[in-house]
């Protein structure tokens, strides 16, 4: 994969779990904590601190790309100013601004883009409201309006594992024209179509690819992530 940077976006059951996983793959991921599976967003943050405290890398997330979770993301990301937020496309700007404001220059925020009408098409109407509409733009536009609002990472869902390839190699170029070169494919990635699809991303211009990758290394019986196939994945995809 020559110099392109791999990180795999991956749950954690428990802490311990995270831990475990951090560990096995040399820190080479980041752990979802989504803020739709709180009560409330106190708790939320106090996971995410709880985490943080044991040097495991957050990625504060919607929940299944949730767009009503969006103003609990900037609020949780805020307060915690995590290594990766996860945000709707409309809500992106605001959320880069909000952790520019409180100093969390480091944290890398996505914006959530959605395959529409074929090849080159995408929609960025990824909003609790803006859902209800299915415009959509030229993947180039899209690229231009993020890097018109400062956004450094593309998130693709759902990608639906190998099935829209051509989709996503149309965004990534689309994205690396913009000088946009972090790409997140999401959406039925498992560990065998992982590969095809970071192939293509790094195939067109993409240097820093984050799959997000969630039911496929998780012990149906335990809940767990499996920290050991984690490790093996991320050394296959980097080569190693």
């Amino acid at each position: 994969m020559g110099n392109r940077i791999i990180r795999l976006n991956l749950l954690a059951k428990d802490r311990q779990n995270a831990l475990d996983i951090v560990e096995a793959t040399e820190g080479q991921v980041y752990i979802g904590i989504m803020v739709k599976n709180f009560r409330s967003i106190n708790e939320a943050v106090e996971q995410i601190l709880d985490f943080q405290q044991a040097n495991i890398p957050v990625s504060v997330g919607l929940g299944a790309g949730d767009p009503t979770q969006w103003q609990r993301v900037v609020e949780a990301a805020v307060r915690t100013k995590p290594v990766h937020v996860n945000q709707v496309f409309p809500a992106a700007g605001y959320t880069l601004a909000a952790l520019k404001g409180v100093g969390s220059d480091h944290t890398i925020v996505n914006a959530l883009i959605s395959p529409a009408d074929g090849v080159g098409k995408v929609t960025v109407c990824t909003g609790p409201e803006s859902q209800h509409f299915k415009d959509s733009i030229s993947c180039d536009a899209a690229a231009a309006m993020l890097k018109e609002i400062g956004i450094t990472s593309v998130k693709l869902y759902p990608i639906e594992g190998q099935s829209r390839l051509d989709e996503v190699a149309e965004m990534v170029r689309a994205a690396v024209r913009q000088g946009i070169t972090i790409f997140e494919p999401t959406g039925g990635i498992d560990i065998h179509s992982v590969h095809k699809v970071v192939e293509v991303c790094a195939a067109n211009g993409a240097k820093f690819i984050i799959p997000h990758i969630y039911t496929a290394l998780i012990d149906k019986v335990t809940g767990l992530t499996d920290p050991e196939e984690a490790a093996k994945l991320i050394k296959s995809l980097s080569g190693r």
